[in-house]
């Protein structure tokens, strides 16, 4: 155990570093406008019309790096920063959420992936902890079907770690198409390229750093599992 909380330990730090990291990147590269003027709406609604897309909508929502696709609805979300900013940070944002539009255009294998599993995933947010907390308190006072409880939330708990690692593909898929439309498009140019790729990079981080922190996490149940069954 005290490995395992060496490890938790680690990565809440690095995530902590990891989102500090974006937000300091966002405010740096919101600072450096686009020659075009375009906002993060243009971009969006420019890439989709480049790539044959004409019925995704682009919408501005409240919040902050609240920006997402929604293939059910078709619809681009951007945060009002990026829907009317007109620096790099917008345009990476916005051409990145579009990459997803094409991906879903393009039945992209691991979108498709991701997408069957949210309604497990969804199922799975609900009830995890419970059943999991269940299945420790009945393994802790020896109850026999406190053991297959547990197990049963394990599993519960693998969808989500399992759909974390299926969006890493996915999110990087994006950026990739992102960048390189940016630079065909010339949204970007030569003097701010590097810090759209720069941003979305850091983006990925957030990513990577939530694969590792479910991973972990799932094997601390998997080790209270194997240890009360030792016991």
């Amino acid at each position: 155990m005290t490995l395992y909380w060496i490890l938790f330990i680690g990565i809440a730090a690095i995530s902590w570093l990891v989102s500090n990291n974006l937000k300091n990147k966002e405010k740096k590269y919101s600072r450096i406008l686009l020659e075009s003027e375009r906002t993060g709406k243009d971009v969006a609604e420019q890439m989709l019309r480049e790539n044959g897309l004409f019925d995704v909508k682009v919408i501005v929502t409240n919040g902050m790096l609240t920006d997402n696709y929604n293939p059910a609805t078709k619809t681009i979300s951007l945060s009002e920063a990026v829907y009317n900013g007109t620096n790099v940070f917008s345009a990476a944002v916005a051409a990145h959420e579009t990459g997803h539009a094409l991906q879903h255009a393009k039945a992209y294998a691991p979108l498709k992936m991701r997408s069957a599993l949210v309604p497990a995933v969804c199922f799975s947010s609900q009830w995890v902890t419970w059943i999991l907390l269940g299945g420790m308190i009945l393994m802790g006072y020896g109850v026999r079907f406190g053991e297959p409880i547990l197990l049963a939330g394990i599993g519960l708990f693998a969808v989500t770690t399992l759909f974390s690692f299926i969006t890493l593909p996915v999110e990087i898929d994006a950026s990739v198409r992102a960048l390189k439309w940016l630079n065909n498009a010339g949204i970007t140019s030569s003097r701010n390229h590097t810090a759209a790729e720069k941003a979305l990079k850091a983006a990925a981080y957030t990513y990577v750093v939530a694969a590792l922190s479910s991973l972990a996490t799932l094997l601390y149940y998997v080790m209270i599992f194997l240890g009360g069954r030792r016991n």
